[in-house]
């Protein structure tokens, strides 16, 4: 049974850091593109960071010099370190997968395969 499992999320205050991790099992991440998504109440999902299989990095404009996406394949999981968090980084948090050979764009969430349930991250001004 393919499952993503993240955990991590929390309550924090402006400035602090979290890590989410996100576990894999069911298929082996060596293979797969793996994105961190984020929706806050009442808005649309949005992109938040991604890790090809390849090692290349795609973040957005908001999560530069503040987070960092990393990959333990012997662990099969990923991670999300947030550090100087704000409080408009609330929002619940999802990791996805997508397979390398069919996901083209790393930012588009509509191209990953797997989701998560998600892990609540709420920093608190």
């Amino acid at each position: 049974q393919v499952q993503l499992v993240e955990s991590g999320g929390g309550l924090v205050q402006a400035g602090g850091s979290l890590r989410l991790s996100c576990a894999a099992s069911g298929f082996t991440l060596d293979y797969y593109t793996m994105g961190w998504f984020r929706q806050a109440p009442g808005k649309d999902r949005e992109f938040v960071t991604a890790l090809t299989w390849d090692g290349h990095t795609f973040d957005a404009d908001s999560a530069v010099g503040r987070f960092t996406i990393s990959r333990d394949n012997a662990k099969n999981t990923i991670y999300l370190q947030m550090n100087s968090l704000k409080p408009e980084d609330t929002a619940v948090y999802y990791c996805a997968a997508g397979l390398r050979s069919t996901l083209v764009e790393p930012t588009a969430g509509n191209e990953y395969t797997y989701w998560g349930q998600g892990t609540q991250v709420t920093v608190s001004s």
